[in-house]
């Protein structure tokens, strides 16, 4: 089970931090990534992250301004969100995935909202 939390309405230039609690199960094997939807838009990838946190991967889109990161002993991944834009404004989800498999077989919680406002 993945529970995300952290969003809100925000100015633009400010910071959030999304956090995705993990539960029922190990999740050693697997891939944790963010992705956002914005009304009217396609699903797009975000950010990801290996379980150990040693190899993480960007959109183009957010490079420089969020850093996915793991907390294994809390079993949480977070996504800081610096230097927000008005183009960041999205529902944010939290997904897994075992190794080899593609993100739409793994798990995904619920969003989180993030506005922002010019």
């Amino acid at each position: 089970q993945l529970q995300a939390s952290g969003g809100g309405l925000v100015q633009a230039g400010d910071s959030l931090r999304l956090s995705c609690a993990a539960s029922g199960r190990t999740f050693n094997a697997y891939s944790m990534a963010w992705f956002r939807q914005a009304p009217g838009k396609e699903r797009e990838f975000v950010a990801a992250v290996s379980w150990s946190g040693g190899s993480t991967n960007y959109a183009d889109s957010v490079k420089g301004r969020f850093t996915i990161s793991v907390d294994n002993a809390k079993n949480t991944v977070y996504l800081q969100m610096n230097s927000l834009k008005p183009e960041d404004t999205a529902n944010y989800y939290c997904a897994a995935r075992r190794y080899g498999s593609s993100w739409d077989q793994g798990y995904w919680g619920q969003g989180t909202q993030v506005t922002v406002s010019s």
